[in-house]
């Protein structure tokens, strides 16, 4: 998936001109950048997708049309299953992370729908990874459901009350897992 474009697939994804694309870059209506020591632009996908929503251009050909999942976790199986069971569902996109840290940067970059987020992570909690994305408006859609095997009743209020909009204690059923992400994300 790419992240950045010229001015000219812009206008190829969002279906108007060239020029049209360059107007609204140079007065500020599309966000991006110059190369230095170019004429060049260069626009950020985030930016064409704002874009496009200001514009109320269909985002079919920038989005795929599944749903993004960001699974962070430090267990490398759990990780594997989690992505296996959701790419074979067919409904959705992943991407992972395994620290608070690399979250943060996949959140940004990523911009997932729903955050599938390890309380017990090697850097950080998963409450504070859930309070910092709430702090950022950006991510007001971004859901999140903690996965943990270590969580007693009175955390999982807390968590729920940093941000989260469900819980699932590890080792979780499979069909339960997906059953939870569908209702989270409101999809059949």
């Amino acid at each position: 998936m790419k992240d950045l474009f010229t001015t000219g697939e812009a206008a190829d994804v969002c279906q108007i001109s060239q020029q049209t694309i360059i107007r609204c870059f140079d007065s500020g209506r599309l966000e991006g950048f110059r190369i230095p020591g170019s004429k060049f632009r260069r626009i950020p996908r985030q930016s064409l997708v704002k874009f496009m929503k200001d514009n109320n251009i269909p985002l079919d050909s920038i989005e795929s049309g599944k749903k993004k999942i960001l699974v962070v976790d430090d267990d490398a199986e759990i990780v594997e299953l989690i992505v296996d069971v959701l790419v074979r569902d067919g409904r959705f996109e992943t991407k992972t992370a395994s620290s608070g840290y690399e979250a943060g940067i996949s959140t940004q970059q990523f911009r997932p729908d729903l955050i599938l987020l390890d309380y017990m992570l090697p850097d950080i909690n998963g409450n504070v990874v859930c309070q910092t994305i709430r702090q950022n408006p950006e991510f007001e859609n971004t859901k999140i459901i903690i996965v943990s095997g270590v969580v007693k009743e009175d955390e999982i209020d807390q968590l729920l009350k940093s941000g989260a909009e469900d819980f699932i204690k590890k080792p979780f059923n499979i069909t339960e897992l997906t059953n939870k992400i569908t209702a989270v994300l409101e999809i059949k």
